[in-house]
């Protein structure tokens, strides 16, 4: 009775062990279409700059973002 509960058991573990060896889907000469500016979030990276600056100069949360220059928004 138990060689019923651990056969599927064992089974199991072989799937999720193989799953742990495989390698890269994705080949070094193939990294750079993953890098293209199209993948970005961002549609626009100034303007997305100046509003995270933007909010940083209102909210006083400089250092959380990646805008850089004064608290009072000047720069």
């Amino acid at each position: 009775m138990t060689k019923i509960f651990l056969l599927p058991i064992v089974c199991l573990s072989f799937l999720l062990l193989q799953g742990c060896s495989m390698t890269p889907w994705v080949k070094p000469y193939e990294r750079a279409h993953l890098a293209d500016p199209v993948m970005n979030f961002n549609r626009d990276p100034v303007s997305s700059n100046y509003i995270h600056h933007v909010y940083d100069a209102r909210e006083g949360a400089r250092g959380a973002g990646v805008a850089t220059g004064g608290g009072c928004g000047c720069n």
